[in-house]
């Protein structure tokens, strides 16, 4: 068989598998009708299909040793114990409030007249030199440029969340490396916040939260993908064009 019958062999079976597929929804959709949808059943997520353990940062494990006379253990979570984030692992609450704006306009305008004009008319008290006639004009030369340049900036954004973080890396100086990401999915749309950067312990709040401002060497990306941000992007034959066409 050909390499080009095998091509359409393919994009037959595709299509018609597609096809099938589509027929299959509509089916289930039309055996739907007048009905309220029903509530997925309640199971255990480590049987479902494709399901993967979580691994995260942990902490480095302490033995646990036991003292004489004593009603508390090393590593146990003591009853007056700082609730707050301090090793790998912990997780912690980074409220989100960043609210920018900025409005620059400047404007440059130059302008520059030139005008030379010399002319020899008479030469130690003779018209001539040499026997020939002075000229009147030895150069004239006018220039003219002007320059004028605007630009301005109007920017204004707004956002206002929560997510939690894990700490990822104790400094040696007692800082921590936070990352965390967050997923909501809406019909076909997912929209992702990804907060990373370095927190002093000593600005974390008692309950555990931390405002992004507060964060050193702050990433934070709100965006999502999706058949909405799919439809906003330009093709990529349309991107190649704008970076290869030098007009």
């Amino acid at each position: 068989m050909s390499t080009t019958r095998r091509i359409v062999s393919s994009t037959v079976l595709l299509t018609a598998a597609g096809l099938f597929l589509g027929s299959c929804s509509s089916l289930e959709r039309l055996a739907a009708i007048g009905e309220q949808p029903k509530l997925s059943a309640i199971d255990n997520p480590t049987t479902q299909a494709g399901y993967k353990p979580v691994s995260l940062p942990m902490p480095t494990p302490t033995p646990a040793t036991y003292n004489p006379n004593s009603l508390w253990r090393n590593g146990s979570r003591a009853f007056f114990k700082d609730a707050r984030a301090h090793q790998v692992g912990d997780l912690l609450t980074v409220t989100v409030n960043i609210t920018d704006s900025a409005n620059i306009s400047n404007e440059t305008q130059r302008s520059r007249n030139n005008n030379t004009d010399s002319s020899i008319t008479n030469f130690l008290g003779q018209g001539k030199l040499f026997g020939l006639p002075l000229p009147g004009t030895l150069l004239n030369a006018a220039g003219t440029a002007n320059s004028d340049g605007k630009g301005s900036v109007q920017r204004q954004e707004a956002l206002v969340t929560s997510v939690a973080v894990v700490v990822t890396q104790v400094l040696p100086n007692g800082n921590l490396v936070v990352e965390g990401k967050q997923e909501i999915r809406v019909n076909f749309e997912i929209r992702e916040l990804i907060v990373a950067g370095v927190v002093r312990p000593e600005d974390i709040q008692s309950d555990n939260t931390i405002e992004s401002s507060k964060i050193a060497q702050a990433r934070i990306a709100y965006g999502g993908r999706g058949q909405i941000n799919d439809v906003q992007q330009e093709r990529w034959g349309q991107q190649a064009s704008d970076i290869l066409l030098p007009f």
